[in-house]
């Protein structure tokens, strides 16, 4: 008999996503054992307890999925996992906390995709504001953009302590270069806008960050993208179907939460696919989901 496919999935939070869940049942694995409340000293044990009980012929059948939603502490329970690992007891890992690694880099793609089929141009050198860019997607898709070659600049409805401190941690796990600005108020949003070539929309979900007066002082824009699929729409002007539609009055289009979500569904959907199919070990994390939302979008 066949060994089955076995994926463990780590959470520190108090219970594992059922999304992820559904997911990884969509994607072929047959056990889905979950595991709450982990810390990341908890990490290796688990790690080892999972790979040392099948041999080498079942560790080809097993990987770990790392959940949560902290972006920063998923990376380092990532790295405390793969270093866990003992020849030939090596299986795959796959970090995603609250999808916001395949979100961020569904998110991205896109944005790039439209820049380059209605402008002409890339993200290299363009200003990205990001609003609630102190949250899961926004950190992750600034770290992707900014590699890219964006000026990014991290907003925060906390103000600018608390967007430049969210900066700072993640440029600090990451190596990236981001920036913080203020987002607490009308004339802050207006005021970090105003130059900026894309605005990305990552904040919570029913919230509106951008009306359409502040949206008009936005007079560079080319890109506005919301993750945002709960009314009123984070930008607006910004369906969550839209996909490239020409924002009134601007020369920008919009990209929203529906057409994001699809890419990044199918993003997530390959990297787990690929995980199990691999014939040697696999790490993926956003770097890697970037590359499939890219895959993607150019079969579109």
């Amino acid at each position: 008999m066949d060994r089955p496919y076995i994926l463990h999935m780590i959470t520190p939070g108090k219970q594992m996503s059922p999304f992820d869940i559904n997911m990884a049942a969509d994607a072929g694995y047959q056990l889905l054992p979950t595991y709450s409340e982990v810390t990341l000293d908890g990490v290796t044990g688990l790690t080892q307890d999972a790979i040392f009980s099948r041999g080498p012929k079942g560790v080809a059948r097993t990987g770990l999925f790392i959940g949560g939603r902290d972006v920063l502490l998923a990376a380092d329970m990532l790295d405390a996992a793969r270093k866990a690992m003992v020849k030939p007891f090596v299986v795959s890992v796959m970090a995603d906390p609250s999808g916001s690694y395949t979100t961020a880099a569904a998110l991205v793609a896109c944005v790039e995709g439209q820049l380059r089929k209605v402008h002409g141009t890339d993200l290299a050198g363009k200003r990205v504001v990001i609003l609630g860019g102190g949250g899961t997607v926004g950190r992750i898709a600034g770290v992707l953009a900014q590699q890219l070659g964006a000026d990014v600049r991290l907003s925060s409805r906390g103000g600018v302590e608390a967007a430049q401190r969210a900066a700072d941690e993640t440029n600090v796990r990451f190596g990236s270069a981001m920036s913080g600005v203020s987002g607490k108020g009308v004339d802050a949003i207006r005021a970090s806008i105003a130059d900026a070539d894309v605005v990305l929309g990552t904040a919570a979900a029913g919230v509106q960050v951008i009306s359409e007066a502040d949206r008009a002082v936005a007079t560079r824009l080319l890109v506005a993208a919301d993750v945002n699929a709960v009314p009123p729409e984070g930008i607006a002007g910004v369906g969550v179907m839209d996909s490239g539609k020409l924002l009134p009055g601007s020369r920008a289009v919009g990209i929203g939460a529906l057409a994001i979500g699809n890419v990044k569904y199918q993003v997530q959907h390959r990297l787990l696919v690929r995980m199990r199919g691999a014939e040697k070990p696999v790490y993926l994390s956003f770097p890697e989901a970037l590359a499939v939302a890219r895959e993607v979008l150019a079969e579109t």
